[in-house]
C-alpha cells in the first residue's frame, strides 16, 4: 500500500467504516432537543418522510474529500465543457490522473441536469460520475429547481442502471453558480429519498461527502427527510417545506407560471429589484405602510379617471409578486410550527381543504408580517384551484383573533385568484360574538364573500361537507365536540 507514488492509497477512507446516519443519532443528542421543544405540537397528520431505518443505514453524511472515498462512483460537479476549476473538481482530478482529462475531452462536454460515467483511473472509487448544475437566478428559479432534481435523480439512475453498491454526493452546486445552498439541500435530500424508496432496493449505500462550511446545513435539513425516530419524524413535520415535489421529488410545476402577462416575467423582475430595496434593512411595518399608500393613491387616481382598472391590476398582481418573492426568501419555520394554517384532504367535490386553527394564533406573540408572508407562501400555489377554508374557532381566547386592520390588509394584498377559487369557508364552533363581530363584515362586506360563508355548530355538519378521514383536526378540537351538547334525536 505504500508504494503508491501519490502517497494516497493510504489516505482512502473505507465507507464501511464510517457510521450510518441512524447510528448518528446518540452521539447527536439534537434529537431530545427537537423533541422536547415540539412536544406540544403531535398530531394525526401523518409525515410525508416518516421513519425509515433501513433507508437511514443507507446514508452516511462524510465531511471529508469525496475523492478519498472507495464508493462504487463518486460524483464530481462541473460546468458544461467539462473543464471547470472547483475543489471538487481539482481533487478528484489530482488523485485520478492525468487519463482523466483525455477521456473527458472525448466526452464532448454535458448538459445541465445530465451525469455522464467515466472511470475511476486512480482513484479508489470504479467510476466517476459528472454533472452540471444549474446557474441560479432568481426569476428562473423553477427552472433552476428542475435542473438541480435533475441532476441528483439522473445520478441516482445511473447508479442503479449500473448495479452499483454505493455512490458519494459531493455538493452538486458550486459556489460560483449562485444556487442558495440551503435550497439545493432541501432538493438533493428529498431527490434520493424518494429514489431510495420507490428504486433503491440495489443502493445500499449513499455517502454524501461535504465540507466543513456545509456539514451545518446538512444537519439541519438531515432530520427532515431521514427523521431516525418516531419523535424526530414528529418534531420535523412542522419544519418541512410546503412544497415538497410530486412522488419522485421532482419540483411540481404550479400553473401560475404558464399565465402569460403583456410583458412575460415582469412580476419576476420586480421581484429583484424589489429584493435589493428589502435587503438595504428597510424591512418592518414599512412594507404595510408602502403598500397601503399604494392603493390609495391608486384608488384616488382611479376615482379621477387617470388610471384604468387594467393597470390597476397590474400594479395589484406585481404588489403580490413582490410580497410572494419575500415570503419565498425569509425563513418562515417559526409561523410553519404554530401549525396555525396547513393543508389537509379534499372535499366531497375533490377539492384541497386548507384549515385554520383560531386557537394556534397568538396574535401577540407573532410578528403579524412573518405571518402574512406565511399565508401567501402557503397558500400561493393552493390557490390556482378551487378550495375551501374551514376555520376552527373552538376555544379561542382574545389573544387570538386577528385585528380587522389585519385581515383587511390580507384582503387587499392577495391575488385575485384566492378569492375567485375560494368556493366555501367553513367556521366551526362559531361563538355569538364571532358571528355578529365586526371584522366578519368589514372583511366579508366584499361582493360575493357573504354567499360562501357557513357557520357549523359541530363537526358532524362538517362531515356532510367533507368526509373526515380527509380532514386532519386538532385533537382539542375533537374533544370539545364531543363534550358539547348534542341537537335532539
Amino acid at each position: 500500500m505504500g508504494m503508491d507514488p501519490l502517497g494516497a492509497r493510504s489516505q482512502f477512507v473505507d465507507i464501511q467504516t464510517l457510521p450510518t446516519w441512524q447510528q448518528q443519532l446518540d452521539n447527536d443528542g439534537e434529537e431530545k432537543r427537537l423533541v422536547r421543544s415540539h412536544s406540544m405540537l403531535s398530531q394525526s397528520f401523518p409525515s410525508p418522510f416518516p421513519y425509515r431505518p433501513d433507508i437511514n443505514r443507507k446514508i452516511i453524511l462524510f465531511v471529508g474529500d469525496i475523492a478519498l472515498l472507495n464508493c462504487t462512483a463518486v460524483v464530481n460537479t462541473s460546468n458544461e465543457s467539462l473543464n471547470d476549476k472547483n475543489p471538487t473538481s481539482d481533487s478528484i482530478h489530482q488523485l485520478a490522473g492525468p487519463e482523466l482529462r483525455d477521456e473527458l475531452l472525448k466526452l464532448k462536454g454535458c448538459r445541465t441536469g445530465e451525469a455522464k460515467l467515466t472511470k475511476g483511473f486512480n482513484l479508489a472509487a470504479r467510476f466517476i460520475i459528472h454533472t452540471v448544475g444549474p446557474k441560479y437566478k432568481a426569476k428562473y428559479r423553477t427552472a433552476a429547481e428542475s435542473s438541480l432534481y435533475s441532476c441528483y435523480r439522473n445520478i441516482m439512475q445511473l447508479a442503479a442502471e449500473q448495479s452499483m453498491a454505493s455512490v458519494g454526493f459531493c455538493v452538486v452546486t458550486t459556489i460560483k453558480r449562485g444556487y442558495p445552498p440551503e435550497d439545493a439541500t432541501h432538493i438533493a435530500l428529498r431527490t434520493v429519498r424518494r429514489f431510495l424508496e420507490n428504486h433503491g432496493n440495489s443502493i445500499e449505500t449513499v455517502v454524501f461527502a461535504v465540507s466543513d462550511t456545509e456539514e451545518s446545513v446538512f444537519k439541519k435539513l438531515l432530520p427532515l427527510y431521514y427523521p431516525r425516530s418516531e419523535g424526530e419524524e414528529k418534531a420535523c413535520l412542522p419544519l418541512i417545506p410546503a412544497d415538497i415535489g410530486n412522488s419522485e421529488g421532482e419540483p411540481v410545476v404550479p400553473e401560475r407560471r404558464i399565465r402569460i402577462t403583456e410583458k412575460p416575467g415582469s412580476i419576476e423582475d420586480e421581484c429583484e429589484e424589489d429584493s435589493l430595496e428589502l435587503d438595504l434593512g428597510q424591512v418592518g411595518t414599512h412594507a404595510f405602510a408602502r403598500m397601503e399608500g399604494d392603493v390609495d393613491k391608486q384608488r384616488k387616481l382611479i376615482l379621477q379617471g387617470q388610471m384604468s382598472e387594467a393597470a390597476m391590476q397590474k400594479q395589484h398582481q406585481r404588489n403580490y409578486g413582490r410580497w410572494l418573492c419575500r415570503a419565498r426568501a425569509e425563513d418562515l419555520s417559526d409561523i410553519a410550527a404554530l401549525k396555525a394554517l396547513y393543508q389537509t384532504g379534499v372535499d366531497i367535490c375533490g377539492r384541497t381543504v386548507m384549515v385554520v386553527v383560531g386557537r394556534n394564533i397568538p396574535v401577540t406573540l407573532i410578528d403579524l408580517e412573518k405571518a402574512l408572508l406565511y399565508f401567501i407562501h402557503v397558500m400561493d400555489h393552493i390557490t390556482v384551484k378551487e378550495y375551501v377554508m374551514v376555520y376552527f374557532h373552538t376555544l379561542t381566547g382574545e389573544h387570538n383573533h386577528l385585528d380587522t386592520d389585519f385581515l383587511k390588509k390580507l384582503y387587499d394584498i392577495v391575488d385575485v385568484k384566492y378569492k375567485k377559487n375560494l368556493m366555501a369557508f367553513y367556521f366551526v364552533h362559531p361563538t355569538f360574538r364571532l358571528k355578529v363581530s365586526t371584522w366578519f363584515f368589514t372583511t366579508f362586506s366584499v361582493s360575493g364573500m357573504k354567499e360562501k360563508v357557513r357557520y357549523l355548530d359541530n363537526l358532524q355538519q362538517l362531515f356532510t361537507c367533507i368526509k373526515p378521514e380527509q380532514l386532519d383536526i386538532p385533537p382539542f378540537v375533537l374533544e370539545y365536540d364531543a363534550r358539547m351538547p348534542k341537537d335532539g334525536p
